[in-house]
């Protein structure tokens, strides 16, 4: 019978590297992590052992179904809309508990009456809750699509200041102006900002409505990770990241494990004492080599330019994006275009992904791209595209299957220490409230 008087938060840090978290603690930082980690242990969790399956929006699938990857199928962001596989919420919900979640990375809203549901900003599912958390949606979800074009339409700054007006906390307001007004020298202030922010609407929600399961996604540490682990002052590779790239003794790592230190101390501050799982789904290592990410500055224009006739182009996370046609042959004939587009020392310019009439496209070359850089289209020279790139970032880090996984419940908890796949993470979270049958939990 399910427990209705638990309440238990999933705090998910995706891709956070706790072998640095400890590094940290081990120079006095990051005080309420290293309680739990003092108090509870961390274990690992495994996940698929094919490098392009570990992404986060595949693992997470995993972590909210209890499926692999083989099982659940699902590649890329935002595709579990076009599925009905069961996750974690919905099973709560049947067994009589009440949910919420914010911001869940590649997760449909499937349930019937939850207390707060707000999808990630790439995952066009519904949301559930007041009539401020639709308008907050819409404008994390515009502001992120802008901020892939490098252009954050005024439209899209009022809808967020509006959100902030409805959810900001005010413990967390000194904090939040010091990030807007420091990403312009720091630019990993702006992931850390919607982190706090994302935390503060959490915060208000639960103390609200008290579910007896929430669950948080965070993802500023994945993307500070990716690209200035270099950077990190328990970093001790061979690598370091250039000047002109950042400055000298800034630590954009702790910056970031600064403040989910702080949402973590907020967390166990909540009336109810609920018990707390913290789970990242992945980690990340140092990258061996340099890496360059650019994006496409106007990604239509540029496509019209090579004489691609499509009906819509989306920009995603960072280097991706979608690219849509009237018919399977278009896009046919768009893949074979592109397909042919080589940088001037031969390698491709992007990775095409045909999905019959959608292409999901990455700009793969991974060089320096600087001013007098022709492609050749097949055998014809193009253009300078130096212009037409937007320059991201230098990657830092990649990810590792093994992820970590602390549990202040220790009585249900696996051993300190202990490794268990991460699809048992849902038969673990129904557990605490007495729910067998989700996925049998086997230690090892």
């Amino acid at each position: 019978m399910a427990r209705p008087g638990q309440k238990l938060l999933l705090i998910e840090l995706n891709e956070v590297n706790f072998d640095y978290v400890r590094r940290y603690v081990a120079r006095g930082e990051l005080p309420a992590i290293a309680r739990l980690i003092d108090d509870h242990g961390v274990s690992e969790t495994t996940s698929e052992t094919e490098y392009e399956h570990l992404e986060p929006w595949i693992q997470w699938v995993t972590a909210h179904t209890g499926k692999t990857f083989a099982e659940h199928g699902i590649f890329r962001l935002g595709d579990i809309v076009e599925q009905e596989i069961d996750q974690i919420w919905e099973r709560l919900e049947r067994a009589g508990l009440s949910v919420g979640a914010i911001s869940p990375m590649n997760a449909k809203n499937r349930t019937r009456n939850a207390a707060f549901f707000v999808p990630d900003p790439w995952t066009r599912t519904a949301v559930s809750g007041d009539r401020s958390l639709q308008l907050l949606w819409e404008a994390l979800s515009q502001a992120v699509g802008d901020n892939a074009t490098a252009r954050i339409e005024s439209s899209s700054y009022l809808k967020l200041l509006r959100g902030l007006a409805a959810h900001f906390r005010i413990s967390s307001i000194g904090q939040l102006a010091r990030f807007a007004v420091g990403k312009r020298s720091a630019p990993w202030y702006g992931a850390m900002f919607l982190d706090r922010f994302l935390a503060d609407v959490f915060v208000r929600q639960w103390r609200r409505h008290q579910p007896n399961f929430a669950s948080l996604f965070l993802n500023a540490a994945a993307h500070i990770q990716h690209h200035y682990m270099f950077s990190s002052r328990v970093y001790d590779g061979p690598n370091q990241n250039p000047g002109w790239y950042l400055a000298p003794g800034k630590d954009p790592l702790l910056d970031i494990y600064r403040v989910y230190d702080d949402i973590v101390r907020d967390m166990l501050a909540l009336p109810a004492s609920p018990r707390i799982m913290i789970a990242t789904g992945l980690h990340q290592d140092p990258y061996p080599t340099q890496l360059f990410y650019y994006r496409l500055a106007n990604h239509a224009e540029f496509l019209r330019r090579l004489g691609v006739k499509f009906a819509n182009v989306v920009p995603l996370m960072s280097r991706d994006f979608t690219v849509s046609f009237d018919d399977v042959q278009a896009a046919e004939d768009a893949a074979r275009l592109l397909s042919s587009v080589r940088a001037p020392d031969g390698l491709p310019l992007f990775s095409i992904d045909n999905r019959g009439r959608t292409l999901f496209m990455m700009l793969t070359y991974p060089k320096e791209i600087r001013a007098g850089f022709i492609p050749t289209l097949g055998t014809q020279p193009l253009w300078d595209i130096q212009p037409d790139v937007a320059f991201v970032a230098l990657k830092n880090g990649e990810h590792n299957g093994t992820g970590y996984f602390l549990d202040t419940g220790a009585v249900a908890a696996a051993p300190a220490g202990a490794r268990f796949p991460l699809a048992e993470l849902p038969g673990r979270v129904a557990a605490a409230f007495g729910i067998e049958g989700i996925r049998e939990v086997q230690h090892t």
